[in-house]
């Protein structure tokens, strides 16, 4: 077979290539859509797929897929995306830490036996 180098079939590996990299598109898409949702575990399961999917583009046999036209193509997409998901994971942990932050100033005057008391103060 002239496709066929040290037991692998180039086409198959580019068809390999292919498929990954329309997955990972996919992915992202839906991380994109998911990103100002609520439900962080679904998030967080799209994160791990496509980190998953990661992991099988670096394992595939060296190839020209991430070379090609249609690869930089989907790629010149998959950038603008990535930096709106990161940019919200970015806002939602940032505002995840502010409520964290005031539950536990609550609990600190709990704990100081300040139950129940109001400071009327003016500045």
């Amino acid at each position: 077979m002239l496709n066929e180098i040290d037991g692998v079939d180039k086409e198959e590996v580019l068809r390999q290539a292919r498929s990954l990299w329309q997955k990972y598109f996919a992915l992202t898409k839906e991380l994109l859509k998911f990103s100002d949702q609520k439900d962080n575990e679904l998030f967080m399961d799209l994160v791990d797929q496509r980190g998953r999917l990661i992991e099988k583009i670096k394992a595939l046999p060296a190839n020209d897929y991430r070379s090609s036209e249609e690869c930089k193509k989907m790629i010149e997409q998959i950038i603008p995306m990535d930096k709106q998901i990161i940019y919200r994971a970015k806002a939602w942990l940032n505002k995840s830490r502010r409520q964290n932050s005031a539950v536990r100033s609550y609990d600190l005057i709990e704990s100081a036996g300040l139950r129940g008391t109001v400071f009327n103060r003016k500045y």
